[in-house]
């Protein structure tokens, strides 16, 4: 019988400094000595991402893309060769290799490329010769060999694709939480762990505002079947399984609460309503690579329509840019942005089957006299923008109607 092979991921918080380093360590070597071939992919250290970001911002407002990837995938440099160390000194083999030594390949797209493509020759070499393979989460290279980066989280996406490129027995994604919950602790304190999660659900609650995962790993584990389990790595729970749909999970109406805070609103003003319009304004937004995320469009009398939409505040500079022409050209009235906006949503694949759920979230919203703004919804999830600063109430108002808390459990 060939020996199980596991991924397992560690996120920055996980390897911020010496004693959780060698945490880690311990439990990488318990593992191996359990029987397990092990890759690890390895996020920075901490916060250093975030203090590299700052660092290029105080030198440049709008840092060159290409430069900004080759001073980002120094961090994870940094943590996989410390990682080694401690592992090695423990008396388990380990070599660490960045991204682009271990053939993970990227499309030219610098601080959020996409991955086309992973040589795994190099690993299942490593492998072979038993050592423990730890690879800097991340980053990848192109076809010409720049260095790319993945976007925030990308350590997560950089594992589930390992993973699958390596067919191992299931991911394992450590953190600092002890796995997916009904909603975010630190607003709501009855929040309940979910044992198990269907992809669907994980993927709309990622992509709403939920950072537990990367929506784009979740992307990759749903596509390929990839079993994925997100840990505490301080201490030894089971965590929640992310996996395929299953009956079961059908009769939860309402899985999780999301609250996007990083969002903001754009607003185009009578722009002029005949076909093609609102195409050649999104297209030019896709050929920025600018993620947009709610669209409404709003008929007016005078043969113009409103055209609100979404859009990442990291992002709002660069699609002001592309809109403002577009409306000059289009002979638009006025471009309106709003950054004081917070997105809510429940996730559920019972949505699917129970009615009546949008009902009791603007029922919730009402009774808290909180203004909805836009509404958004897909066979499993119901989105509202809302006030900025109402978000965490909104949270707690619709996860006590839908009684997901711990102490609303055990009462039924």
């Amino acid at each position: 019988m060939s020996i199980p092979l596991i991924v397992q991921k560690y996120g920055g918080s996980s390897v911020a400094n010496a004693r959780r380093i060698q945490r880690v360590a311990r439990r990488i070597v318990k593992a191996r000595k359990a029987g397990c071939r092990l890759v690890v992919v390895v996020s920075a250290l901490g916060d250093t991402t975030d203090d590299l970001i700052e660092l290029a911002h105080k030198i440049a407002k709008e840092p060159n893309e290409r430069e900004m990837d080759m001073l980002l995938s120094t961090g994870e440099q940094v943590s996989v060769a410390l990682l080694a160390i401690a592992v090695d000194r423990l008396g388990v083999k380990a070599i660490s290799f960045t991204g682009p030594q271990v053939g993970i390949i990227t499309d030219k797209f610098h601080t959020k490329a996409r991955i086309l493509d992973i040589n795994t020759e190099r690993i299942q070499k490593a492998l072979k010769e038993g050592y423990v393979v730890i690879v800097a989460g991340f980053q990848g290279k192109t076809d010409s060999e720049e260095i790319t980066t993945l976007g925030r989280g990308g350590s997560d996406l950089t594992a589930v694709a390992l993973a699958k490129a390596l067919k191992a027995r299931h991911c394992e994604i450590y953190t600092d939480v002890d796995g997916v919950f009904t909603a975010d602790p630190r607003i709501v304190r009855d929040a309940r762990k979910i044992e198990r999660i269907s992809y669907e659900e994980i993927l709309e609650l990622a992509s709403l505002g939920a950072k537990v995962m990367h929506s784009r790993s979740v992307e990759v584990g749903k596509k390929f079947n990839v079993p994925i389990y997100v840990r505490n790595s301080m201490h030894n729970g089971e965590g929640t399984l992310i996996t395929k749909e299953t009956q079961k999970m059908e009769d939860i109406t309402v899985s999780g609460v999301a609250l996007t805070e990083d969002e903001a609103k754009v607003t185009i003003y009578q722009v002029p309503d005949r076909p093609g319009v609102a195409a050649k304004i999104f297209a030019r937004l896709a050929k920025a690579n600018i993620n947009i995320d709610m669209i409404i469009q709003n008929k007016t009398q005078t043969k113009t329509t409103d055209i609100s939409f979404t859009v990442f505040k990291n992002e709002l500079a660069r699609a002001l840019h592309v809109v403002k022409k577009a409306a000059r050209e289009l002979q638009a009235q006025q471009v309106v942005c709003d950054e004081n906006i917070a997105k809510v949503s429940v996730v559920g694949i019972g949505m699917r089957s129970h009615s009546g759920i949008a009902a009791r979230m603007f029922a919730a919203l009402a009774r808290k006299k909180i203004n909805i703004q836009m509404i958004s919804t897909s066979e499993i999830k119901i989105s509202c923008v809302i006030d900025g600063k109402r978000g965490k109430e909104a949270v707690r108002a619709i996860h006590r109607e839908f009684k997901l808390g711990k102490n609303s459990v055990k009462k039924r």
